[in-house]
């Protein structure tokens, strides 16, 4: 399993909007408002690193209002 961090840049007005799109989307296991140069984090899990690409890609940047994202993906150390 693939964790990622998506930091959620959005268009002023449009926090609102986001959020409730970003509580649907099944892969995003938990997420929080910010405060600073991004709005939101969410938490995404993931089979792969190709279908976290494509929830990132084809589920959150395709939410009216997401301006960009920052996506940062776990490691672990043995």
């Amino acid at each position: 399993m693939i964790i990622g961090f998506v930091l959620i840049k959005t268009l002023p007005g449009y926090e609102q909007m986001v959020y409730n799109k970003l509580y649907k989307v099944s892969e995003i296991i938990e997420f929080h408002p910010l405060f600073g140069k991004y709005d939101f984090i969410a938490k995404v899990e993931s089979k792969d690193y190709d279908k976290l690409g494509n929830v990132v890609v084809n589920k959150i940047r395709s939410i009216e209002g997401v301006m960009s994202t920052k996506t940062l993906t776990g490691t672990k150390f043995w």
